[in-house]
């Protein structure tokens, strides 16, 4: 797209913005209305779907100057959507009441350049999602079953559970999958992997039940042994590849954002150790440093893994302070490849940390602050 076609989307969306709210009830209402036929590929209940809608738009918006971002994003996107069963037929009917909401709220601000712009924009994202969900079904399943051989209770709402697929499941360490249980069909929530690929094939997810949260809660409170879930496609590219050959790396995690890292620490070993890598663990009190023991034996094994644990809100013996001050205090880092993960304010502040501190940008490397695995589950 041309710079100004980007001015006008982006110029466009500050416009429906403070509206996000009314947009995401009014387009579903439309698409619904117009095309009832679509409605049973959507669970009943609807509120995360709307906000799953709100920052895929956001994000495409965001990356509508970067072409090679933007054709990555949509073609997970497009891969991802095949689990709902989405047809190239649906995907006119999106654009249509999708462009028919923006109109509304936009009001006197939608002129026909506007219009043509937004028409072509999502002409290209059709058009990238399509390709990928086509390309994906001519080499594997849109969704795979997965039975429960293992589960344990971490504590503080936390439950680790690991599942069998019964197809080959193909990802790399740092991903993080969609999981669907057979007590909330259609639901889907994101986890990650915390695990490097096994020779058995196995997946373990680390699950924090959240107020509200469905899925979370039927995960670590009512899920059992034999039990068999559905997961999509494989996401994310905070994976061991994106880091410069052999540097340094710094790996920071928040909360349950261990698994991913922990995914990764795991790679590190299986390629042999070619990397030093430090690992900052942070929690707001000792008792919520979640996975700590395991790392440390982690460390134990391997010499060129060195970890420390952090709290915030608590007076105890040890590293006191929040991963991003703590980062600042044992840095500086700019010779090393960085994985941040956790809450979103931690991933924000930590970056801006290493920032200031000389760590170049595109050696940070962490999952769009947009995508779901970050969201209330």
């Amino acid at each position: 797209m041309s710079d100004r076609e980007i001015a006008l989307i982006r110029a466009s969306l500050s416009v429906v913005e403070p509206f996000a709210g009314e947009i995401t009830v009014y387009f579903y209402s439309i698409l619904f209305a117009r095309y009832p036929e679509v409605r049973p590929m959507f669970p009943p209940e609807m509120d995360t779907q709307r906000d799953r809608l709100l920052r895929a738009l956001l994000r495409i918006v965001d990356l509508a100057d970067d072409p090679e971002s933007l054709v990555r994003f949509c073609g997970h996107l497009g891969r991802d959507h095949r689990k709902f069963g989405t047809l190239a037929a649906h995907f006119p009917a999106v654009g249509e009441c999708l462009l028919a909401t923006l109109a509304r709220y936009a009001g006197s601000a939608w002129t026909p350049d506007i219009a043509a712009a937004w028409t072509k924009a999502y002409g290209t994202v059709a058009h990238v999602m399509i390709s990928a969900a086509e390309e994906d079904e001519a080499i594997r399943p849109a969704t795979w079953p997965a039975t429960v051989v293992h589960r344990v209770s971490r504590g503080h709402g936390i439950a680790e559970i690991t599942v069998r697929p019964h197809l080959a499941y193909e990802y790399a360490a740092g991903q993080y999958v969609s999981v669907e249980t057979p007590w909330w069909p259609k639901r889907w929530r994101y986890y990650s992997v915390a695990n490097a690929p096994r020779e058995d094939g196995t997946l373990t997810l680390h699950v924090r039940a959240v107020a509200g949260g469905s899925v979370s809660n039927a995960l670590v409170h009512r899920a059992a042994v034999g039990d068999v879930l559905q997961l999509g496609p494989p996401m994310g590219d905070m994976v061991l590849d994106v880091a410069t050959d052999q540097s340094d790396l710094l790996l920071v995690a928040g909360g349950t954002g261990l698994a991913p890292i922990r995914a990764l620490i795991e790679e590190v070993a299986r390629r042999g150790g070619r990397h030093q890598v430090d690992l900052f663990l942070g929690a707001r009190t000792s008792a919520e440093l979640y996975g700590v023991d395991d790392m440390l034996r982690m460390a134990q094994r391997h010499h060129w893994l060195t970890i420390r644990g952090a709290v915030s809100h608590e007076h105890i013996p040890g590293i006191r302070g929040s991963l991003p001050d703590v980062l600042a205090q044992y840095g500086p880092w700019y010779e090393h490849d960085v994985f941040l993960s956790g809450p979103a304010q931690m991933i924000v502040s930590a970056k801006e940390t290493l920032t200031l501190s000389g760590t170049p940008a595109h050696r940070i490397h962490h999952d769009p602050l947009e995508t779901p695995v970050l969201a209330a589950s």
